[in-house]
């Protein structure tokens, strides 16, 4: 087989390559250790090398809740219902009875209504929960809001 690259010939004969003593660098101690041994903890040896390709290696970060604890974060506004309504009533998510709009946004698996945004028809809202201003804001408008089983 051809060689592409000339063999090296630096150090050949010599038993330890310019370590000096064999003794000295036997083991990873030589080096501090295997992988990311040592790194951040005492000298920060590593430490730029940690910081920029592993910026989340040291530390804990955070905490873990009770699943029972945790509350769905899932929410709607006002003002989203306001600019998906035609959407909506094509999914029979909502649906016009009486010059009222029904909604059902627990249908879309969401259980909060918030505030934002502003109410321009008479809905009849359900939901699980809802925000202060958002129940003024429906209320206002001559709508209703319907709480829903299981918060």
């Amino acid at each position: 087989m051809i060689r592409v690259k000339k063999k090296s010939t630096k150090m050949r004969g010599f038993r330890t390559c310019g370590g000096g003593c064999s003794k000295k660098r036997r083991g990873s101690g030589h080096r501090g250790g295997r992988g990311l041994a040592g790194s951040g903890k005492k000298k920060k040896t590593k430490w730029t090398r940690t910081i920029i390709t592993m910026p989340d290696h040291i530390g804990a970060y955070g905490f873990s809740r009770d699943s029972y604890l945790r509350k769905d974060p899932s929410f709607i506004n006002i003002g989203a219902i306001e600019e998906k309504l035609n959407s909506l009533i094509d999914k029979n998510i909502a649906e016009k009875k009486d010059g009222k709009i029904y909604v059902d946004v627990s249908k879309l698996g969401i259980k909060k209504v918030c505030g934002k945004g502003t109410v321009k028809g008479a809905y009849v809202i359900k939901a699980n929960e809802f925000s202060k201003k958002a129940e003024e804001k429906i209320l206002s408008a001559g709508g209703e809001t319907l709480i829903t089983g299981d918060n």
